[in-house]
């Protein structure tokens, strides 16, 4: 089954504006989806870079315990381990090695590096996982491997 995610700051394969970039005001984006398959009861949202000039992608963003009822994640979730908004939700780190390394850390390829892709990609899982907030992707892919129901993917652009 495949969830499909949208957002109001860019189409799929277009260019993330500015704003949401590490060259902007480094704000996450606005992410909607819709199609989420029955009996889902946690998401999560994990954004990536696998042009990125490192061993594996480059990690920019992983929010998870996200609830079902939830139809997106509003423009700039703070930067916090445990989230508001949405509700119980919490952030894992991003590969960033210092400075604000959880929460969202937008786009910023290597100038002349050409257009890097970030994908946006939903999970939906047929279980609540018993984890803590501030996990990497890498734990936390291997705490999904056998929960994950659906997946969809929103894929912008960015380039310096």
């Amino acid at each position: 089954m495949q969830i499909e995610l949208t957002s109001t700051a860019f189409a799929q394969g277009e260019p993330i504006p500015k704003k949401y970039t590490g060259e902007g005001d480094d704000v996450s984006p606005p992410i909607a989806w819709s199609g989420l398959p029955e009996g889902a009861k946690e998401l999560i949202l994990i954004c990536d870079d696998p042009d990125a000039p490192s061993a594996e992608p480059w990690v920019h963003w992983v929010i998870y315990k996200i609830p079902v009822g939830t139809t997106g994640v509003p423009e700039g979730i703070p930067p916090k381990p445990r989230l508001k908004t949405p509700p119980g939700a919490f952030q894992g780190k991003n590969s960033w090695p210092s400075g604000q390394t959880i929460g969202y850390r937008g786009p910023m390829p290597p100038p002349g590096d050409g257009p890097h892709r970030y994908y946006f990609t939903l999970y939906a899982l047929e279980a609540r996982l018993p984890v803590e907030s501030g996990l990497s992707k890498n734990t936390l892919m291997q705490e999904i491997k056998d929960h994950v129901l659906a997946e969809g993917q929103l894929i912008g652009t960015y380039e310096r």
